[in-house]
């Protein structure tokens, strides 16, 4: 049997969860015929048939439907490896993926962190990466960033570095019953659904910043999924949710339909450079550190988590 290629195992992955040549090909971006082709040399390579075709439907074979998990492993293992030697490239060629998420790009301790980083090591060069909500651990995880600016709580393979500390505010639509009010309390906000979040999101993260449970021990009731800032802010302009947000929100996610309340109680969040537990000495990731120690000893309120 000669051994079938990576890319072929990824077009039969497509074709396994799709079951339609028309479908898969559009997903991969590649012609019907191409596709067909591809996957009958991988059947000729495997020296068996792994779907069974007729006009209208695919279904896989007994051996496709075995081969599939197997692919799935293959294909996953190959890109793990990918993201670790793109990770060591970096580390050797001292190139610092930062993620980034919301406006912490903007934030002066950011800021401040990345120009003393550029100041002590002039030869590392830095990239920055806008990241949602769904993918701002995950690209720590899969060593897509280095390091990100974030906002706690993590996952326990992650460490942080504190920056700064600041009030949670509310935001609703601007026509709500609640917007008149100055400051509210947050079981004012009992039958008011909350945005929710994808579901690759980690719950312990959500669940801090949507207050779930409340003080009281009650269930948050969720309103529609969004994906990043401009999702939840236009959900939260149409009515349909509210959520809490770091005070700095007011400044820098400003728009009409919405408002910002202050709420009695609720805990502060803060910013926080994060990295993956097992590479913090990596060379880079070092330096960004040390970076931010020196940055917070000068004055931001810093704390080191473990």
């Amino acid at each position: 049997m000669k051994e079938p290629s990576i890319h072929q195992l990824r077009l039969f992955l497509a074709l396994g969860e799709e079951l339609h040549f028309g479908r898969a090909a559009e997903r991969l971006f590649i012609t019907q015929p191409a596709l067909s082709q591809q996957i009958r040399e991988l059947e000729k390579r495997l020296g068996m048939r792994v779907v069974e075709r007729t006009n209208r439907t695919i279904t896989l074979t007994e051996a496709g439907q075995a081969l599939l998990p197997e692919a799935r492993a293959a294909v996953a293992a190959v890109d793990r490896l990918k993201r670790v030697a793109d990770a060591q490239l970096r580390q050797a060629s001292r190139r610092l993926v930062v993620g980034t998420m919301g406006a912490e790009a903007s934030m002066a301790h950011t800021r401040a962190v990345l120009n003393l980083l550029q100041d002590r090591h002039p030869g590392t060069s830095v990239q920055l990466v806008n990241l949602g909500f769904g993918d701002h651990m995950a690209a720590l995880a899969q060593q897509e960033a280095d390091v990100v600016f974030l906002r706690p709580p993590v996952t326990d393979d992650i460490e942080l570095h504190h920056l700064a500390t600041e009030p949670r505010v509310a935001c609703l639509a601007a026509n709500h019953p609640l917007a008149a009010k100055r400051r509210v309390t947050l079981d004012q906000f009992a039958d008011v659904p909350v945005v929710a979040m994808p579901d690759e999101v980690p719950r312990l993260w959500w669940d801090f910043w949507a207050v779930d449970p409340r003080p009281d021990g009650t269930r948050v009731r969720y309103g529609p999924v969004v994906t990043d800032m401009e999702s939840l802010l236009h959900t939260v302009a149409a009515g349909e949710a509210m959520c809490f947000l770091p005070s700095a929100a007011r400044d820098y996610f400003s728009r009409p339909g919405i408002t910002y309340l202050e709420v009695a109680g609720l805990a502060p969040s803060t910013s926080a450079l994060a990295w993956l537990r097992r590479r913090r000495s990596e060379p880079t990731i070092e330096a960004i550190r040390h970076a931010a120690q020196e940055v917070t000893s000068r004055g931001f309120d810093a704390a080191v988590c473990h």
